[in-house]
């Protein structure tokens, strides 16, 4: 019923049972330093278990049967001694019978040449703390105060100088204050200063408020330092002193794993781009150096397969990781097939679409990704930022994939910040261009996805033993036996939904993007082209475009809806036939130059103009009579006023006319002589009765310039 060694609860103290008689229990007081065995009656003990007296609890020495002590050393030492002295004492039958253990205490006392007290504490510590030899282990944990605080009371604490001069400071609660002020502000920041600028900083400070206090009176560095390590835990001296997103990524604990997360292929995709670490040569010209490329990898958590990516010069963007995810999500046979590769379904069987897509914040974040979200159930998680460390499958394949070239290829990025005295520059050793370099990741993908043996990848529990840890293996078989497939959905679908959308002006020219004017039959039918005020038409409308193409967008007619119309370039911009995106947006970058600068020698020629005719005004008022007539009789002469300027510019007219026609003669040389029998002589009319002017169209286009006088004759003949 009872066991030897268990611990009880009894009035208020902790006992051990140390012995079970038939009739009585010998036990003895955990807590009382100076306790003795000594016995209690079976059933009285049973009683007050059963009035609840007494209850069983945990043993608090039960770690004692774990501490394994070094062979030959001190503790072992003791603790074997201790055994030798007090064994004839512990396994004597009646050892708790006062009177017998007096006399065994004697005898122990002449055999060992020791003392009783050092025999009762000895045996005392047997038995409160679970008779095995463990328990005579000496408590040294106990000892200096570990993990607790000491006072100093009228002498510093710790050992006493040996060489210095002076006693040492007494460290009270004044010094720990000030202990912690520069604690707190030069060693629990950022900055990552030393210990000892600190307590330099330290001692700066205790100057200045105790002048007289000598310098060997000052308290040390390693006083300064047992406070730092006494008060603060490593934890938090590490979490001041390093930065929150570097802890996070690299330092903090690790709960658990990426494969906890997935059920099976295609339940997470983690997309990410990097700066490849090699220059590359155009495909046009190789003399031509084209920087770096970016790469973008789209891989599977589960079976670790890279499902789709993106090899380009195009910044990482919202642009270029959709046609990572279109790769991603749909048949790369043709693909593959495009840069030399013979593949079928089955050896890169990713298509469809996954449950999850897992990024970088802003690349698929916001309204523009919503068609995934809403249209086709995909669930889209952004990491915070600079948290590389949470998308870890992408992110190491990344070193995996450019270690695959760096040790062949020329042009990689070499790891050094100063190139050697007499070296060559690694950029001008590019070789490859970027279709080539395509080439061999694409290959790099295959190789990857059929034969890579992933060797810290961790198994769930269904997994057979015999599972190649390989990816097209393991996706292959959570295809099979795990929940959860790819979503089928139309490419053509799929390509719409995926693609950049932005908001088109619709006007009379047409429907307007990126200064790019298109149309479509459906949109002349809809009668919006009309260059009436009473047509109803849309502001905007949204539009899809693909950078690759931009002589065709797509409009979505309908809100909340990807039913569209394919819209064509309009004539108004044919300059862009043949072009991409890219290749508009150069263009009219540089238009925008060249505006800019024209305009600049526009403003300063209207200025010029400006400054002119103010100047012809200002020279006109201060020329202005004065007048002595009233405005009523200015206004009465108006039409006569007009007729008579008419006259005098017509007849100065006519004087300029003579005098360059008689200038052009006297530069020319005597011409020859000419017949007077010629017929292609003009002669002038002598009068104006003589010649039907009105009828005369010959007359009336060789001397155009004579036709609003002859006008105004007939009108003046009207009159009269």
């Amino acid at each position: 019923m009872f066991r030897i060694n268990d611990v009880y609860k009894f009035q208020g103290k902790d006992y051990r049972l140390l012995k079970i008689t038939p009739y009585h229990i010998a036990w003895i007081d955990l807590n009382n330093p100076n306790a003795n065995p000594f016995l209690i009656e079976k059933k009285e003990f049973i009683a007050a278990i059963e009035a609840g007296e007494a209850e069983i609890i945990e043993d608090p020495f039960a770690n004692i049967a774990l501490i394994n002590v070094a062979e030959g050393s001190v503790q072992q030492e003791k603790r074997d001694t201790g055994m030798r002295i007090i064994e004839l004492l512990i396994s004597h039958e009646h050892f708790y019978d006062p009177s017998i253990r007096f006399s065994l205490v004697k005898i122990i006392i002449e055999q060992h040449k020791t003392t009783h007290q050092t025999i009762y504490r000895l045996a005392r510590r047997y038995w409160q703390r679970g008779q095995t030899p463990n328990a005579l282990i000496p408590s040294y944990k106990n000892s200096g105060a570990k993990g607790g605080k000491r006072v100093a009371t009228d002498k510093k604490l710790g050992r006493p100088r040996k060489y210095a001069e002076g006693i040492g400071a007494l460290i009270d609660k004044n010094i720990e204050r000030l202990f912690r002020i520069n604690i707190n502000k030069y060693m629990l920041t950022k900055d990552k200063n030393s210990l000892s600028y600190a307590h330099r900083k330290f001692s700066t400070m205790y100057h200045s408020l105790f002048p007289d206090v000598p310098d060997s009176e000052i308290p040390t560095i390693w006083q300064f330092k047992y406070f730092y390590e006494r008060e603060f835990t490593k934890v938090a001296q590490l979490t001041a002193r390093t930065n929150p997103i570097i802890y996070a990524k690299d330092i903090r604990e690790l709960y658990s794993t990426v494969n906890t997360q997935v059920l099976g292929p295609g339940s997470r995709y983690e997309i990410d781009a990097t700066i490849a670490d090699i220059y590359l040569v155009s495909d046009s010209d190789r003399a031509c150096i084209v920087g770096r490329p970016t790469i973008y990898l789209v891989a599977d958590v589960f079976s670790r397969m890279v499902v789709g990516f993106y090899i380009g010069f195009e910044n990482a963007s919202y642009v270029t990781a959709m046609q990572a995810l279109q790769v991603a999500m749909t048949d790369k046979v043709e693909l593959c097939k495009q840069y030399g590769y013979e593949i079928t379904h089955d050896d890169w069987p990713c298509i469809g679409l996954p449950d999850a897509i897992l990024a970088d914040r802003g690349e698929l974040l916001g309204h523009q990704i919503e068609a995934l979200e809403y249209n086709f159930s995909i669930r889209i998680e952004n990491t915070a930022p600079y948290r590389g460390d949470l998308k870890p499958i992408v992110e190491r394949y990344f070193r995996t994939i450019q270690a695959k070239f760096k040790p062949f290829a020329s042009g990689v990025v070499q790891q050094v910040k100063e190139k050697k005295r007499g070296g060559s520059d690694y950029r001008l050793d590019a070789t490859l261009t970027i279709t080539e370099f395509k080439q061999i990741i694409i290959g790099s993908i295959l190789t990857h996805n059929s034969s890579h043996q992933l060797t810290t990848y961790d198994r769930d529990i269904d997994m057979p033993s015999d599972l190649p840890l390989v990816p097209i293996h393991l996706w292959n078989w959570g295809i099979q036996h795990r929940v959860g497939r790819l979503k089928q959905v139309s490419e053509k679908a799929l390509h719409i939904a995926l693609l950049p959308k932005v908001k088109a002006t619709l006007s009379d020219l047409g429907l307007k993007m990126f200064g790019v004017f298109y149309h479509c039959t459906e949109i002349y039918e809809q009668g919006w082209m009309h260059r009436k005020k009473s047509i109803s038409r849309p502001e905007s409308l949204q539009v899809a475009y693909d950078p690759s193409n931009a002589e065709m967008i797509y409009v979505f007619y309908e809100e909340h809806s990807l039913n569209y119309w394919e819209a064509i370039l309009s004539p108004r911009s044919r300059e862009f036939t043949g072009c991409s995106f890219w290749e508009v947006w150069q263009v009219q970058h540089e238009q925008k130059k060249m505006k800019a600068a024209q305009n600049l020698k526009t403003n300063r020629a209207q200025a010029y103009l400006e400054e002119h005719i103010e100047s012809i005004i200002a020279q006109a008022d201060a020329k202005k009579p004065s007048l002595t007539s009233s405005k009523k009789v200015r206004l009465t002469n108006l039409r006569e006023n007009k007729q008579a300027e008419k006259d005098r510019e017509r007849l100065k007219q006519k004087n300029h006319s003579q005098k360059s026609s008689k200038s052009a003669l006297d530069v020319l040389e005597p011409p020859e002589p000419i017949s007077e029998t010629v017929d292609n002589i003009i002669h002038m009319p002598k009068s104006r009765q003589s010649i039907d002017l009105e009828n005369d169209e010959d007359y009336k286009l060789r001397f155009g310039i004579y036709q609003d006088l002859l006008d105004d004759l007939e009108d003046s003949s009207d009159e009269s």
